[in-house]
Protein backbone atom coordinates (compact mmCIF):
# COMPACT_ATOMS: atom_id res chain seq x y z
CA UNK A 1 0.00 0.00 0.00
CA UNK A 2 1.48 3.50 -1.03
CA UNK A 3 2.36 5.94 1.64
CA UNK A 4 -0.77 8.43 1.77
CA UNK A 5 2.06 11.25 3.06
CA UNK A 6 3.15 11.35 -0.63
CA UNK A 7 0.09 12.35 -2.21
CA UNK A 8 -2.31 13.85 0.45
CA UNK A 9 -2.66 17.40 0.67
CA UNK A 10 -1.51 19.50 3.17
CA UNK A 11 -3.92 20.44 5.94
CA UNK A 12 -4.12 22.81 8.62
CA UNK A 13 -5.63 21.10 11.36
CA UNK A 14 -7.14 24.45 12.65
CA UNK A 15 -9.38 23.92 9.63
CA UNK A 16 -11.02 20.98 11.21
CA UNK A 17 -14.94 20.92 12.25
CA UNK A 18 -15.91 17.64 13.98
CA UNK A 19 -19.47 17.62 14.55
CA UNK A 20 -20.59 14.33 16.88
CA UNK A 21 -23.94 13.39 19.13
CA UNK A 22 -25.73 10.52 19.29
CA UNK A 23 -27.57 9.04 16.55
CA UNK A 24 -30.77 10.68 15.79
CA UNK A 25 -29.78 13.52 17.56
CA UNK A 26 -29.52 15.81 14.81
CA UNK A 27 -26.21 15.89 14.22
CA UNK A 28 -27.08 14.99 10.14
CA UNK A 29 -29.31 18.10 9.71
CA UNK A 30 -26.64 20.30 11.75
CA UNK A 31 -23.82 19.88 9.31
CA UNK A 32 -26.03 19.65 6.37
CA UNK A 33 -27.49 22.79 7.09
CA UNK A 34 -24.05 23.98 8.27
CA UNK A 35 -22.36 23.05 5.24
CA UNK A 36 -24.65 25.76 3.17
CA UNK A 37 -22.19 28.61 4.26
CA UNK A 38 -19.79 29.28 1.71
CA UNK A 39 -17.00 28.93 3.89
CA UNK A 40 -17.96 25.71 4.72
CA UNK A 41 -17.31 22.19 3.01
CA UNK A 42 -18.60 18.87 4.45
CA UNK A 43 -17.71 15.10 2.79
CA UNK A 44 -20.00 14.87 -0.03
CA UNK A 45 -20.11 11.82 -2.63
CA UNK A 46 -18.50 9.62 -0.41
CA UNK A 47 -20.47 6.62 -1.00
CA UNK A 48 -20.54 5.56 2.60
CA UNK A 49 -23.67 5.92 4.84
CA UNK A 50 -24.39 9.89 5.55
CA UNK A 51 -21.06 11.20 3.90
CA UNK A 52 -19.71 9.86 7.68
CA UNK A 53 -16.31 10.42 7.39
CA UNK A 54 -15.99 7.15 10.51
CA UNK A 55 -17.23 4.77 7.35
CA UNK A 56 -14.18 6.11 4.61
CA UNK A 57 -11.20 5.37 6.98
CA UNK A 58 -9.16 2.62 9.04
CA UNK A 59 -7.34 3.91 11.25
CA UNK A 60 -10.06 3.33 14.53
CA UNK A 61 -13.11 1.29 14.52
CA UNK A 62 -16.36 2.60 13.59
CA UNK A 63 -19.20 2.35 15.88
CA UNK A 64 -20.65 -0.67 13.68
CA UNK A 65 -17.77 -2.50 15.64
CA UNK A 66 -19.46 -1.75 19.24
CA UNK A 67 -22.83 -2.41 18.39
CA UNK A 68 -23.66 0.58 16.23
CA UNK A 69 -26.80 3.31 17.52
CA UNK A 70 -27.59 2.60 21.11
CA UNK A 71 -24.87 0.75 22.06
CA UNK A 72 -21.42 1.88 20.69
CA UNK A 73 -20.61 4.09 24.50
CA UNK A 74 -21.16 1.35 26.46
CA UNK A 75 -18.14 -0.73 25.13
CA UNK A 76 -15.11 0.86 26.94
CA UNK A 77 -12.99 0.97 23.79
CA UNK A 78 -14.75 3.39 21.83
CA UNK A 79 -13.99 5.74 24.35
CA UNK A 80 -10.69 7.50 22.92
CA UNK A 81 -8.54 9.69 24.22
CA UNK A 82 -4.80 10.94 23.79
CA UNK A 83 -3.49 8.31 25.90
CA UNK A 84 -4.68 5.96 22.94
CA UNK A 85 -1.58 4.19 20.76
CA UNK A 86 -3.28 5.43 17.75
CA UNK A 87 -2.40 8.84 18.59
CA UNK A 88 0.32 9.42 15.72
CA UNK A 89 1.30 11.51 12.92
CA UNK A 90 0.82 8.39 10.28
CA UNK A 91 -2.56 8.02 11.75
CA UNK A 92 -3.21 11.43 10.91
CA UNK A 93 -2.00 11.50 7.92
CA UNK A 94 -4.20 8.10 6.80
CA UNK A 95 -7.27 10.08 8.42
CA UNK A 96 -6.88 13.27 6.06
CA UNK A 97 -5.91 10.96 2.93
CA UNK A 98 -9.04 9.28 3.29
CA UNK A 99 -11.03 12.47 4.16
CA UNK A 100 -9.55 15.06 1.35
CA UNK A 101 -10.71 13.81 -2.07
CA UNK A 102 -14.30 14.15 -0.17
CA UNK A 103 -13.64 17.87 0.86
CA UNK A 104 -13.47 20.92 -0.91
CA UNK A 105 -10.41 22.20 0.01
CA UNK A 106 -10.81 25.91 -1.02
CA UNK A 107 -13.40 26.31 1.35
CA UNK A 108 -11.87 27.54 5.10
CA UNK A 109 -13.66 24.96 7.18
CA UNK A 110 -13.77 21.06 6.52
CA UNK A 111 -16.32 19.26 8.26
CA UNK A 112 -16.70 15.75 9.46
CA UNK A 113 -19.84 14.69 10.86
CA UNK A 114 -19.70 11.20 12.49
CA UNK A 115 -21.92 10.50 15.84
CA UNK A 116 -19.34 8.33 17.66
CA UNK A 117 -17.01 11.84 17.56
CA UNK A 118 -18.71 12.45 20.96
CA UNK A 119 -16.47 9.71 22.58
CA UNK A 120 -13.28 9.95 20.77
CA UNK A 121 -13.18 14.28 20.57
CA UNK A 122 -9.96 13.77 22.81
CA UNK A 123 -8.06 11.34 20.22
CA UNK A 124 -8.94 13.63 17.44
CA UNK A 125 -8.03 16.61 19.26
CA UNK A 126 -4.57 15.13 19.50
CA UNK A 127 -4.18 14.04 15.71
CA UNK A 128 -5.33 17.38 14.88
CA UNK A 129 -4.22 19.75 17.32
CA UNK A 130 -6.38 23.28 17.06
CA UNK A 131 -9.89 21.60 15.18
CA UNK A 132 -12.96 22.27 16.51
CA UNK A 133 -15.91 20.48 17.99
CA UNK A 134 -19.63 20.98 17.72
CA UNK A 135 -21.16 18.26 19.97
CA UNK A 136 -25.27 18.05 18.96
CA UNK A 137 -27.64 17.01 21.98
CA UNK A 138 -31.29 15.95 22.09
CA UNK A 139 -33.24 15.03 24.88
CA UNK A 140 -32.44 11.14 26.18
CA UNK A 141 -36.04 9.93 25.27
CA UNK A 142 -36.58 11.73 22.25
CA UNK A 143 -33.52 9.96 20.51
CA UNK A 144 -34.38 6.60 22.61
CA UNK A 145 -37.75 6.86 20.78
CA UNK A 146 -35.92 7.56 17.36
CA UNK A 147 -33.42 4.89 17.51
CA UNK A 148 -35.86 2.01 18.46
CA UNK A 149 -36.74 1.52 14.96
CA UNK A 150 -33.40 0.38 14.57
CA UNK A 151 -33.61 -2.20 17.40
CA UNK A 152 -35.54 -5.56 16.76
CA UNK A 153 -36.92 -8.47 19.20
CA UNK A 154 -35.74 -10.23 15.57
CA UNK A 155 -32.76 -9.57 13.97
CA UNK A 156 -29.68 -11.42 12.76
CA UNK A 157 -27.55 -9.67 14.57
CA UNK A 158 -29.14 -9.90 18.39
CA UNK A 159 -26.94 -6.52 19.88
CA UNK A 160 -29.55 -4.51 17.76
CA UNK A 161 -32.53 -5.28 20.27
CA UNK A 162 -33.07 -2.99 23.23
CA UNK A 163 -35.72 -1.83 25.10
CA UNK A 164 -36.62 2.12 25.15
CA UNK A 165 -34.91 2.09 29.02
CA UNK A 166 -31.89 0.62 27.35
CA UNK A 167 -31.53 3.06 25.14
CA UNK A 168 -32.28 5.83 27.57
CA UNK A 169 -29.44 4.84 29.79
CA UNK A 170 -27.18 4.24 26.98
CA UNK A 171 -27.68 7.93 25.88
CA UNK A 172 -26.82 8.56 29.89
CA UNK A 173 -23.67 6.95 28.98
CA UNK A 174 -22.42 8.36 26.30
CA UNK A 175 -22.97 11.79 27.75
CA UNK A 176 -20.87 11.46 30.52
CA UNK A 177 -18.27 10.59 28.81
CA UNK A 178 -18.83 13.88 27.12
CA UNK A 179 -19.46 15.59 29.99
CA UNK A 180 -15.65 13.84 31.10
CA UNK A 181 -13.85 15.31 27.86
CA UNK A 182 -15.13 18.42 27.25
CA UNK A 183 -12.64 19.95 30.30
CA UNK A 184 -9.51 18.51 27.56
CA UNK A 185 -11.40 20.26 24.79
CA UNK A 186 -9.56 23.30 23.91
CA UNK A 187 -12.09 24.45 20.91
CA UNK A 188 -15.95 23.08 21.90
CA UNK A 189 -19.18 24.18 21.01
CA UNK A 190 -21.94 22.25 22.35
CA UNK A 191 -25.44 22.63 20.54
CA UNK A 192 -29.02 21.63 22.29
CA UNK A 193 -31.34 20.15 19.21
CA UNK A 194 -34.20 22.16 21.44
CA UNK A 195 -32.86 25.22 21.16
CA UNK A 196 -31.71 25.07 17.63
CA UNK A 197 -35.12 24.17 16.50
CA UNK A 198 -36.98 26.86 18.74
CA UNK A 199 -34.17 29.38 17.45
CA UNK A 200 -32.50 29.00 14.71
CA UNK A 201 -31.04 32.07 14.11
CA UNK A 202 -29.47 32.03 17.54
CA UNK A 203 -28.24 28.85 17.52
CA UNK A 204 -26.44 29.00 14.36
CA UNK A 205 -25.29 32.86 15.30
CA UNK A 206 -23.52 30.92 17.79
CA UNK A 207 -21.75 28.34 16.03
CA UNK A 208 -21.05 30.87 13.22
CA UNK A 209 -19.20 33.19 15.89
CA UNK A 210 -17.33 29.55 17.37
CA UNK A 211 -16.17 28.50 14.04
CA UNK A 212 -15.43 32.26 12.47
CA UNK A 213 -17.55 32.29 10.00
CA UNK A 214 -17.91 35.45 7.69
CA UNK A 215 -22.06 35.88 7.08
CA UNK A 216 -25.11 33.84 8.75
CA UNK A 217 -25.64 30.15 8.08
CA UNK A 218 -28.97 29.71 6.02
CA UNK A 219 -31.24 28.02 8.54
CA UNK A 220 -34.50 28.27 6.05
CA UNK A 221 -34.33 24.30 5.91
CA UNK A 222 -34.54 23.96 9.53
CA UNK A 223 -37.95 21.76 10.00
CA UNK A 224 -40.03 22.73 13.57
CA UNK A 225 -41.74 19.13 13.76
CA UNK A 226 -39.30 16.37 13.83
CA UNK A 227 -40.35 15.49 17.39
CA UNK A 228 -44.45 15.69 17.16
CA UNK A 229 -44.31 12.24 16.35
CA UNK A 230 -42.19 11.11 19.21
CA UNK A 231 -43.95 13.00 21.92
CA UNK A 232 -47.66 11.57 20.61
CA UNK A 233 -46.01 8.20 21.51
CA UNK A 234 -44.27 9.38 24.80
CA UNK A 235 -48.16 11.30 25.71
CA UNK A 236 -49.94 7.76 25.08
CA UNK A 237 -47.41 5.62 27.34
CA UNK A 238 -48.43 7.97 30.81
CA UNK A 239 -51.32 5.02 30.92
CA UNK A 240 -49.72 2.05 31.85
CA UNK A 241 -51.63 -0.64 30.15
CA UNK A 242 -50.55 1.30 27.04
CA UNK A 243 -47.38 -0.38 25.07
CA UNK A 244 -44.67 1.88 26.41
CA UNK A 245 -46.65 2.38 29.85
CA UNK A 246 -44.07 -0.09 31.91
CA UNK A 247 -41.08 1.45 30.02
CA UNK A 248 -41.93 5.16 30.68
CA UNK A 249 -42.58 4.40 34.50
CA UNK A 250 -39.65 2.46 34.97
CA UNK A 251 -37.19 5.37 32.73
CA UNK A 252 -38.64 8.15 35.11
CA UNK A 253 -37.95 6.26 38.09
CA UNK A 254 -34.89 4.84 37.08
CA UNK A 255 -33.58 8.14 35.51
CA UNK A 256 -35.94 10.85 36.14
CA UNK A 257 -33.31 12.82 38.39
CA UNK A 258 -30.50 12.58 36.10
CA UNK A 259 -32.24 13.46 33.09
CA UNK A 260 -33.24 16.28 34.81
CA UNK A 261 -29.43 17.35 35.63
CA UNK A 262 -29.03 17.86 31.94
CA UNK A 263 -31.99 20.40 31.71
CA UNK A 264 -34.49 18.06 30.25
CA UNK A 265 -38.06 17.39 31.76
CA UNK A 266 -40.11 13.80 31.18
CA UNK A 267 -43.12 15.50 30.29
CA UNK A 268 -42.20 17.92 27.51
CA UNK A 269 -39.48 16.91 25.42
CA UNK A 270 -39.02 19.74 23.43
CA UNK A 271 -38.54 21.33 26.56
CA UNK A 272 -35.22 22.59 27.51
CA UNK A 273 -34.69 24.41 31.27
CA UNK A 274 -30.86 25.24 32.00
CA UNK A 275 -30.27 26.17 35.64
CA UNK A 276 -27.01 26.65 37.45
CA UNK A 277 -24.75 23.56 37.23
CA UNK A 278 -26.99 21.94 34.89
CA UNK A 279 -24.70 19.52 32.47
CA UNK A 280 -23.13 20.51 29.43
CA UNK A 281 -24.70 23.83 29.84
Amino acid sequence: MSDPRSTTPSVDPSRLVFVGGLHRSGTTPFARILGEHPEVSGLEGTGVIEDEGQHLQDVYPPGTTYGGSGHFARDPRAHLTEASELATPANAERLLAAWTPYWDLGRDRLVEKSPPNMTKSRLLQALFPGARFVMVVRHPVTVALSTRKWTHFVSRDPRKFASLADLVGHWLVAHRILREDLPHLEHVHVVRYEELVRDPGATFEAVRSFLGLTGPIPTDTVRGAASDVYERAWESYRRPVRPGGLQRSLITRRFGAEIAEYGYDLDDLMAYDPRPGTHLA
